[in-house]
């Protein structure tokens, strides 16, 4: 599409004018058409522009939510239901036929609620994410959402910054623009003064101004940058909870085709046949899985909110519960990221206060870099700056390492100043060889203290470098950063510090936060494509940390460990860490990351430290133990259902509850289960890996004990108290819905079920469907009466059932996982993993096969 323009009116503001190309426009017809200059719009234009343009964004699509929700009855289980209610209509039965409506419509509200909530919960998530940006309004510079953007504005783009909206760039230095992301090209672009600029490219080095000319759906590619991906994405995890639910369904077919047939050759009456099948079929498939899911992640994500730490991909939660390697960044993470100036080392005559001014004026103060404000906030007098006049700034990049200004003196003498690494620094110099060992040994001294150091020159002309001295920087450890590290070693996660920092400052920074001193040399890691030796590989492995990091060495260090069997997570802040952010099986942007990194990282900080990330790994532990928990339960039950009722209907050729009695069942536990979202768990002290042979192996000794448990109480009701038969049906539904929910109090905990305490909205929400399938069985509502007598002997039997159930539960776990057999449930909150736990590289490659 083509770009449009705007038209300046006789009130100042803008109109379209569909005549003209602002992209190729000469810059003074463009800032005549926008009724704007290089000093930016006031506020109250801004405000008027706003309202007509309206916001910088565009609008996603939505799905119309009457659409949204006939949604809910279109598939596989929906149909089913459905032929149910047809089925039930066709023979008569109105009772069943209102009630399996009533569960359809039941299903598709909740489902439809919940996912709608999960949405907002997303687009909150969102709006803490957007974009801001830097602009030119009433003269200052504010930072104001990228979506306020209008035509006319005067922005400022800096390294990693996304560009919020198509612009022209002002007068400056030219910059390099990645657009890959928009044009598929490779390599970043070449922009000059002049040129044009679009939204959702990425500033890959230098800075410069810019005049807003077209936002929201007129800007060129029709849309800005996204920093949160496709919240629906199915993470691994998920994968393997939906082919339990497979499993389910299979299994669910197997029984009712061994009814349907049975019952067929029996004469049973078909329609009735047909539709106690497909009743039963509804029951026994989780209907409810996708539901509790989104609802599952969606509060863990609104936990991790209140926590300062932002999911962009809803799912990244569940990722992170396997993470066993965290890669962290120094700066900000383990260190408090508040840079202090320490006494500079001058060379020859050079007085320490001159190195101090040389390093200042090779500063900006309005870039918020802590870097230049601790080397500005580092000058005795605030007043030495006024007599120079900066005429030049090229600020810091990966590539070059050190900023540059031209600066001019009251004298009217033009000279140029840098700062950067020492390294880069000594090399500009025409005599770096006499000043290299003095130089270097004054860097060396710095790095053993703890400092870092930043190589400050001057140039008097003809580019003739001399170097001044050396500034140590000092940025101290974050006091929570020790416990921390301690805490996540408990947790079974190895924290490898990675930094751009020399070797000897790494290793004392390592050191002071109980990290080990056993620091590699990025340097020798090679490039991205070379494959490592088995011993390099372990000393990777084994690492503390590394230095002298540059960004392709990250995306290595993930590749190499992931290849050796590690989940990996990946913190990053810069526009050139969103490589290996995208490559960790969890990134991470740290807070005050470029927009660049924020939009490759699964998850995003608000504040500084590793505490936010170590709540995450523990939120998505419990995340996991819930959803473990419900996979127990939604198996059990199922074979309890399926085995009990087929086994009545073969052995007593006795169907022992009704259609809609099955259709209460399924209604009521639906309704109770999706509390377990809320509920309270232990998170594991190890990474979760899916142990899908204990999971099925302790879901089918409960499956297995519950109908036992239900034939005994059949055969008291039918030959002992010689009840009649459609008095024992609402016996065996009472006890069937009784014992159903007491098993999700048996499957939430490893120990015994007293050992974690429930939420109290778990235990409310069964013990108040409970109560309303009490009171159905006692006073007859679609079923023969009960009373309360038999009522209250059906409680007694089911309890004194699950008391067994959990016993049994104990010896299965010995059996079937006897390395961890502890009382509170396994591996929880604050107890190391065992010793004997398996590190092999073999049963690390086996985890991360299961994790994929």
């Amino acid at each position: 599409m083509s770009t449009g323009s705007t038209q300046s009116t006789p009130g100042g503001s803008a109109t379209p004018d569909p005549e003209s190309d602002l992209t190729t426009l000469p810059m003074p017809e463009v800032q005549k058409q926008l009724a704007a200059s290089p000093d930016g719009l006031t506020q109250a234009e801004a405000d008027t522009r706003l309202a007509r343009y309206g916001p910088n964004e565009i609008a996603e699509h939505t799905t119309n939510p009457l659409l949204k929700f006939l949604s809910y009855f279109w598939g596989p289980i929906p149909w089913m239901i459905e032929v149910a209610v047809i089925l039930s209509g066709a023979v008569g039965h109105w009772p069943d036929f209102f009630i399996i409506l009533l569960l359809l419509l039941a299903n598709a509200v909740v489902g439809y609620t919940e996912e709608r909530q999960a949405g907002n919960a997303i687009d909150a998530l969102k709006a803490k994410l957007a974009v801001t940006a830097r602009v030119k309004r009433d003269g200052e510079w504010v930072t104001p959402p990228a979506r306020e953007l209008v035509p006319g504005d005067v922005i400022r783009l800096r390294l990693g910054d996304i560009v919020p909206a198509d612009a022209r760039l002002l007068g400056g230095d030219e910059i390099e623009v990645d657009q890959s992301a928009l044009t598929g090209e490779s390599l970043p672009a070449t922009r000059t003064p002049g040129d044009a600029v679009f939204s959702g490219s990425i500033i890959r080095r230098g800075e410069i101004g810019a005049l807003v000319y077209a936002t929201g759906t007129d800007t060129y590619f029709g849309k800005t940058a996204e920093l949160v991906e496709d919240a629906h994405t199915v993470s691994h995890f998920q994968k393997a909870v939906l082919k339990i639910g497979n499993y389910l369904i299979i299994l669910a077919a197997v029984f009712v085709a061994v009814i349907v047939l049975v019952s067929l050759l029996r004469g049973d009456a078909v329609l009735t046949t047909l539709q106690f099948a497909l009743v039963l079929t509804v029951a026994a498939i989780p209907v409810a899985m996708p539901t509790v899911l989104s609802v599952t992640m969606a509060v863990g994500a609104r936990l991790l909110a209140k926590k300062k730490a932002i999911v962009s991909r809803l799912v990244a939660i569940e990722e992170l519960a396997g993470v066993d390697v965290l890669c962290a960044d120094k700066t900000g993470t383990l260190t408090q990221n508040s840079l202090t100036l320490g006494a500079p080392y001058s060379v020859d005559k050079v007085t320490a206060d001159e190195v101090v001014l040389a390093g200042a004026l090779a500063s900006r103060a309005d870039n918020d870099d802590p870097i230049d404000l601790a080397v500005l906030g580092g000058l005795r007098d605030k007043s030495a700056l006024q007599p120079y006049t900066l005429t030049h700034f090229e600020p810091f990049n990966p590539v070059d390492k050190r900023t540059e200004a031209t600066v001019t003196g009251a004298d009217e003498a033009t000279f140029k100043v840098s700062k950067g690494a020492p390294q880069v620094i000594l090399a500009l110099a025409g005599d770096s060889a006499e000043l290299t060992p003095a130089f270097e040994a004054a860097v060396n001294e710095f790095a053993a203290r703890g400092y870092r150091s930043l190589g400050v020159a001057r140039s008097d002309g003809h580019d003739q470098w001399r170097v001044l001295g050396v500034l140590p920087l000092f940025d101290p450890p974050r006091e929570d950063a020790e416990t921390t590290i301690a805490t996540a070693r408990k947790m079974g996660v190895s924290v490898k510090m990675v930094t751009g920092d020399a070797i000897a400052i790494a290793k004392e920074t390592a050191a002071k936060v109980g990290l080990g001193t056993h620091i590699l040399d990025a340097a020798g890691l090679g490039d991205v494509k070379k494959e490592e030796t088995p011993a390099r590989v372990r000393s990777i492995e084994t690492a503390d940390g590394f230095a002298q990091v540059f960004p392709e060495h990250k995306f290595h260090i993930v590749d190499v460990l992931q290849k050796s069997g590690h989940i990996v997570g990946m913190t990053g802040d810069g526009v050139n860490d969103a490589p290996a952010l995208k490559k960790a099986d969890c990134g991470i942007a740290v807070s005050g990351a470029t927009d660049a990194a924020r939009a490759a990282a699964d998850i995003v900080l608000l504040t500084p430290g590793l505490t936010v990330i170590i709540d995450a790994i523990k939120e998505s532990r419990k995340i996991f133990q819930r959803m473990n928990s419900y996979a127990m339960y939604r198996i059990a039950e199922t074979l309890r259902v399926l085995l009990f009722v087929t086994g009545a209907i073969l052995v007593f050729n006795f169907f022992p509850v009704t259609a809609i009695m099955i259709v209460m069942l399924a209604l009521l536990n639906d309704g109770a289960i999706l509390s377990i979202a809320y509920d309270n768990v232990h998170f594991k002290m190890a990474p979760e890996a899916w142990n899908m042979r204990l999971v099925l192996g302790i879901a089918t000794v409960l499956g297995v004990v519950g109908p036992i448990a239900a034939f005994g109480l059949f055969y008291l009701g039918d030959r002992v108290f010689d009840l009649g038969r459609p008095q024992l049906q609402t016996m065996m539904y009472l006890m069937l819905s009784v014992a159903g929910h007491l098993t999700i109090f048996l499957t939430r905990t490893r120990g015994p079920f007293w050992s974690i305490r429930p939420a109290r909205i778990l235990w409310m929400a069964v013990l108040g469907t409970q109560i309303i399938a009490t009171l159905i069985a006692v006073y007859g509502l679609f079923m023969t009466p009960l009373g309360w007598g038999w009522a209250a002997f059906v409680w007694g039997y089911a309890i004194i059932w699950a008391l067994v159930s959990d016993r049994v539960k104990l010896l299965a776990y010995r059996i079937l996982d006897p390395a961890t057999n502890l009382d509170d449930g396994g591996l929880t909150e604050g107890t190391p993993p065992p010793a004997d736990e398996p590190h092999s590289a073999e049963d690390r490659l086996v985890r991360r096969a299961e994790h994929e």
